[in-house]
């Protein structure tokens, strides 16, 4: 399928769906993709075998970043939130903490009005730099597509050790200060059904998030090409259905994006 990596550290800004005009990093290798998780769904296609983990150098990424922001703000065109995504698991970069420091810093200087955003698959937030750099963002995004540990081997693919228990512990520890992103998608894989909006499967979702508590929830569904050929969408009015269910149930406020 048509997947795709980001070839810069400084990418867009894009229109996201989610989060308005989003002006991305990308902390990965722009040759191949890294990730914690190998997603069934994800845009930027499989894993690369062998991919070396090499990142992208803390000073470059201040400097990239400075000098897209000063070229940003002299078209009166700033980002409303400079997003850490790109091409795998962001907070696998081992100077995470410190990149995020730098630019919370860019940021307040250069642009205040920007928010700053990480996407993150959470399998890292175990680690106390992670914890503690996403705890400084003003969007701390961590997923959860699934409350049944073989639907996130099925969706996932984790590449080490996971546990459904201890992370929605340590998703616990924000006290409240994140948002789960949760993907919903039907279709097969490997001669099996992947379907995570059943009601067995929504039940137990709801369970957990009515422990781990975030300030908002964001559910949506596939939107390009995935390396999984045989996945489909879920309808809009679907994912509405399951947003309204949760705000009336644990009043937790949901953006859907279709």
């Amino acid at each position: 399928m048509a997947t795709f990596l980001f070839d810069k550290i400084i990418f867009g800004p894009i229109k996201s769906r989610r989060l308005g005009s989003s002006l991305g990093i990308n902390l990965l290798p722009n040759d191949s993709k890294l990730c914690s998780f190998d997603c069934i769904y994800c845009e930027c296609g499989w894993n690369t075998p062998g991919a070396r983990k090499v990142f992208h150098p803390r000073e470059e990424v201040k400097a990239r970043l400075r000098e897209k922001l000063e070229e940003l703000g002299s078209q009166n065109s700033l980002p409303d939130v400079i997003t850490f995504a790109g091409n795998g698991e962001p907070t696998m970069h081992p100077e995470f903490e410190g990149i995020i420091d730098d630019t919370i810093a860019l940021r307040d200087a250069l642009s205040p009005k920007t928010k700053i955003a990480v996407l993150s698959n959470a399998t890292l937030i175990g680690r106390e730099k992670v914890f503690n750099a996403l705890k400084k963002v003003d969007q701390n995004i961590l997923k959860l597509d699934s409350a049944f540990e073989e639907t996130v081997r099925l969706l996932n693919n984790p590449q080490g050790e996971y546990s459904t228990a201890v992370l929605v512990e340590r998703l616990k520890k924000f006290e409240g200060n994140l948002t789960i992103q949760t993907l919903f998608v039907r279709g097969s894989y490997n001669g099996q059904t992947v379907d995570n909006t059943t009601p067995a499967e929504l039940d137990a979702w709801m369970k957990l998030l009515a422990e781990i508590k975030p300030k908002e929830l964001m559910v949506y569904t596939i939107a390009r090409d995935t390396p999984a050929p045989d996945l489909v969408k879920v309808p809009e009015k679907e994912l509405r259905a399951i947003a309204e269910t949760v705000k009336q149930t644990l009043g937790i406020p949901v953006q859907v994006s279709a």
